[in-house]
């Protein structure tokens, strides 16, 4: 377990919004919104705010939009 990286990371979140579809659109995107516990238009998530989060937000940037940080 990896205490050190919890503790750094336990007040960072950023809640993200689904705004389009991901029908006919790439695999990889389909299973990046899948990963961002994202699936529908119009879901939220509250993901913990971490490079790989924000490497992922910034793949299918077009179908998503931060709400807040």
């Amino acid at each position: 377990m990896n205490t050190k990286n919890t503790t750094k990371n336990a007040g960072k979140t950023v809640k993200v919004r689904q705004i389009g579809g991901a029908s006919r659109r790439h695999f990889s995107q389909r299973q990046t919104l899948v990963g961002l516990k994202l699936n529908k238009i119009g879901r939220v998530a509250e993901l913990v705010d971490t490079p790989q989060t924000r490497g992922m937000i910034a793949k299918v940037a077009h179908l998503v939009e931060v709400v807040e940080k």
